[in-house]
């Protein structure tokens, strides 16, 4: 019995240890349960913050308020160039489980028609890595609502605006044009972006997973764009611009400019540019869609003696009544200077040389001024320098400054200079002012604030303006301006016809050229400076038959648009 009882004491004691084993097996797999538990809870704990603040980035976004472009309107307030409201309809292309249909539909919704856009859209939506395509900018409120209105997830609409030009093509090149962002590229748009383009605004809004808007949490509203006011008249650019149409086509020109000027103010009633740009459309011809009259430079030709001769009588070099003794033609160097129509030696009194445009005549006059003394009054006109009208890209023109032998040969009738029309419309504005250059401006107000006084500097004396004005008076009456007449009041203007230079430099072309005119009326109390210049006309080439009737249409309407009395 002993021995029973002592062998079952010894198999109990094994049992015992087992069983503690196997109790810090459990124990250990219990603690490292509860470490992978722990560690996986915390693991989730870090994912759901990650995902709640994904989550909350996806839902939560800034979006921009456009601001409200400001106008362009003429001086009466005619509207010039204004926004209207536009959206632009958008998709996320992995959210539409089938693009190719969903293109379609929204081809047909936005009236998307031609077959590249609608390939282009197809693609951009067939992109299932791209998060955002765009499907329509600046679509019509209505199209846009008939897009969102085919519930498709993913596709979505903000506000924008796009620039509208209700008069058509009406002083296009000085307007200029905003682009598809609504940002002034060109003209009066680019000059005064920063008035016109406002302060955009700001929302912070949730959106669904759609794209759709549920709630804003604040928002800063944008500051619209200054309305700017330009010294331009529309109905007086209207006209000019349908004159210039007119006079291009009779002479088969390739282009032309007009400009009316204040020379009282400077103000610019009208700058027109032909060929026009059709609609507003830029960039179709980049020929014709700069402001010519500001941009470039041409040989002005005999509309120049003005300036030779106001310089020779304000130093006194000669007087109306000087005589000069003029043969056919005139060898100034290795130039041989000629009249534009044949005539046998006669003589010309300083009054007459201008009323009759001699060429000789002028290049006596030049020569006894002297280099210093035409360069002198080059430069007191303005010419060389830039106006300061504020446009882009306005050009100084070209003056010789080295001169050769026959230079005293060509710069006193206007040829080897190169000038704007602008700077030109301002020279005999000088001579309609007492003597007096007023800067030219475009721009008369931006939202409330009016344009500064321009600046003004004399340049002859009163006493030499009137005598000019006399002159120019008789070369309209009696001269190569008679075509320049206007029933009821007196016209004072000249004639040019410069020849072009030539692309190589080599000389001056034969056949091509830029006849011209510039007016002042009411030459007795003047009030309009009107200048025509027409680029290679064919079926005649000389200022007094091409430019001058132009210009005689554009005075008589102007003077009667604003009741200037005979």
């Amino acid at each position: 019995m002993r021995r029973v009882a002592g062998a079952l004491g010894a198999g109990g004691g094994r049992s015992g240890d087992a069983i503690d084993g196997r109790i810090r097996l459990l124990r250990l797999l219990a603690v490292l349960a509860f470490f992978v538990v722990g560690g996986r809870a915390i693991a989730l704990a870090s994912s759901a913050e990650d995902l709640a603040r994904m989550a909350q980035g996806q839902q939560r976004c800034t979006l921009t308020l456009p601001a409200h472009r400001g106008s362009i309107v003429d001086r009466d307030g005619q509207d010039l160039a204004v926004g209207e409201p536009r959206q632009t309809v958008y998709a996320t292309p992995y959210m539409l489980d089938d693009p190719e249909a969903a293109a379609e539909k929204l081809c047909r919704a936005l009236q998307i028609k031609k077959k590249a856009a609608r390939r282009a859209l197809q693609e951009a939506l067939a992109d299932r890595s791209s998060g955002f395509a765009f499907v329509a900018r600046q679509a019509t409120p209505e199209r846009a609502k008939r897009a969102l209105a085919l519930d498709l997830p993913g596709v979505g609409s903000y506000a924008e605006e796009t620039r509208v030009y209700p008069q058509g093509g009406l002083a296009a090149q000085v307007v200029g044009f905003a682009g598809l962002d609504n940002t002034g590229i060109a003209g009066v748009e680019a000059s005064h972006e920063a008035d016109l383009a406002g302060r955009p605004g700001s929302a912070v809004v949730v959106r669904d997973p759609a794209g759709r808007t549920l709630k804003t949490l604040r928002q800063t509203q944008p500051t619209p764009g200054e309305t700017v006011r330009l010294t331009i008249d529309a109905d007086i650019q209207y006209a000019a611009e349908r004159v210039l149409e007119r006079t291009v086509r009779a002479y088969g020109a390739s282009a032309a400019v007009a400009i009316v000027l204040d020379p009282r103010s400077g103000e610019v009633l009208a700058m027109v540019n032909v060929p026009r740009v059709k609609d507003h459309r830029f960039g179709v011809d980049a020929r014709y869609e700069r402001n010519r009259a500001v941009t470039d430079a041409y040989e002005p030709g005999s509309i120049f003696k003005v300036v030779t001769i106001a310089g020779a009588l304000a130093d006194g070099v000669v007087k109306p009544g000087t005589k000069f003794s003029l043969a056919s033609s005139i060898k100034v160097a290795d130039r041989v200077v000629g009249e534009a129509h044949e005539r046998s030696t006669t003589t010309y009194s300083v009054r007459e040389i201008l009323t009759h445009s001699s060429n000789v005549g002028a290049v006596k006059i030049g020569i006894k001024m002297g280099q210093k003394r035409l360069l002198k009054w080059v430069d007191r006109f303005g010419f060389g320098q830039t106006t300061g009208i504020g446009f882009p890209g306005e050009a100084a023109g070209i003056v010789p400054r080295e001169w050769s032998g026959s230079t005293i040969g060509n710069l006193p009738l206007g040829q080897g200079i190169a000038v704007t029309p602008l700077q030109m419309a301002c020279a005999f504005g000088v001579l309609a002012n007492d003597g007096v250059w007023v800067q030219p401006w475009l721009t008369a107000q931006v939202g409330e604030e009016a344009a500064p006084e321009p600046e003004r500097r004399r340049v002859v004396p009163d006493k030499v303006a009137r005598q000019m004005l006399s002159m120019l008076t008789d070369a309209v009456e009696e001269g190569t301006g008679t075509k320049a007449r206007i029933p009821g009041y007196a016209v004072a203007g000249k004639t040019g016809t410069a020849q072009k230079p030539l692309a190589d430099g080599s000389g001056y072309s034969k056949s091509a050229y830029v006849a011209s005119f510039v007016g002042v009326v009411p030459a007795d109390d003047p009030r309009l400076v009107v200048l025509v210049a027409v680029d290679e006309p064919q079926a005649a080439i000389w200022g007094g038959e091409v430019a001058a009737p132009a210009v005689a249409d554009i005075a008589e309407f102007a003077l009667q648009h604003l009741e200037i009395e005979p």
